[in-house]
């Protein structure tokens, strides 16, 4: 697969978890300082890891969800909080995660997860 190849598939899984309303977001803020980061992304982590057969999507996302309760990444927790229903994970198991994340990360990073988990969930249940 050559490097057009890969953002295409890196661009349709990225729509497909994120939603077009963010990719759209995130293209229209594209500028010449950030553009070559997009298409990194894009083309790496979306087209290159994201695609993979060997994990489901599900698996990728509450994997996802860990290393940024683990890595303190909130506006990236927040955004893979939303996207995790995109891959079918229900929030039942995002708990579960949030719960092993106290064990390996830390009791405050669970906590502070947790609460930002219930402020997105509720954001989604408002329709925003």
């Amino acid at each position: 697969m050559d490097e057009k190849e890969r953002y295409e598939q890196g661009m349709k899984k990225r729509r497909q978890v994120l939603g077009d309303t963010h990719v759209d977001r995130a293209q229209a803020n594209r500028t010449d300082f950030t553009s070559d980061f997009q298409d990194l992304i894009t083309r790496y982590a979306w087209g290159e890891i994201w695609t993979r057969p060997g994990l489901p999507a599900h698996t990728r996302s509450l994997m996802t969800i860990c290393m940024m309760v683990a890595l303190n990444r909130e506006e990236e927790l927040k955004l893979h909080l939303r996207a995790a229903a995109n891959n079918g994970v229900t929030r039942e198991e995002i708990s579960e995660a949030l719960l092993q994340t106290a064990v390996y990360c830390g009791v405050p990073a669970a906590n502070s997860a947790f609460a930002l988990a219930q402020q997105v969930f509720a954001a989604m249940d408002a329709g925003s």
